[in-house]
């Protein structure tokens, strides 16, 4: 059956494009639809110097009164902190039961104190590209007095055939400690919320 009218079919062609070209975009952004509740606020950026750039301190190493440690390790092995590896140099940000608690990037950890309790636990990627929709979660419930230990990796780049993706983890106490010795402390300053569009 022939159109009567040639023009609306490149009309109709025109808006399907557009829509299609509209939705690619929507996903790249994030395929998956808002940052879960465990995550922080999407607007948050943070700031993480060079280990290079931050003076050495001394974290704590036992948890406060009647609270819990919950030791957060980015441990993207040997590549994880060189230029070599592809896309490691991304921030991978940190939110505990729907706030952001800090970030790292390269190889690094960070200590944070919470109250005893079940805790819902995000990684997400800080990026504007499509890698910023990675999100990976994990609970557990925090007893005071003890201390937890959380590993992220941010797995991109090795493989062509492989899609990037975030692993996290429980890790074992040893593991932990071995890493926390090699590692820097990660320090992190939060930038003023974006405004959302």
């Amino acid at each position: 059956m022939k159109p009567a009218n040639g023009t609306s079919i490149a009309c109709k062609g025109a808006v399907l494009a557009g829509a299609l070209l509209f939705a690619a975009s929507a996903m790249s952004q994030n395929p998956y639809g808002p940052l879960p509740a465990a995550c922080g606020p999407e607007n948050v950026t943070f700031n993480v110097p060079d280990a290079n750039e931050i003076p050495a301190q001394k974290p704590p190493t036992q948890p406060e009164p009647g609270k819990a440690l919950v030791n957060l390790i980015q441990d993207n092995g040997l590549w994880g902190g060189v230029a070599g590896g592809e896309h490691q140099h991304y921030t991978l940000k940190i939110g505990i039961d729907g706030a952001w608690v800090g970030a790292y990037k390269q190889n690094a950890y960070f200590p944070v104190s919470v109250t005893p309790g079940e805790h819902h636990l995000c990684a997400n990627v800080q990026s504007s590209s499509s890698v910023g929709s990675l999100v990976a979660l994990l609970h557990f419930t925090a007893e005071p007095g003890k201390i937890y230990y959380f590993r992220t990796r941010f797995i991109a780049g090795t493989a062509p055939q492989t899609p990037p993706y975030i692993d996290f983890d429980p890790i074992d106490s040893d593991q932990a400690k071995y890493l926390i010795d090699a590692l820097p402390l990660s320090v992190f300053h939060a930038n003023a919320p974006r405004p959302k569009k």
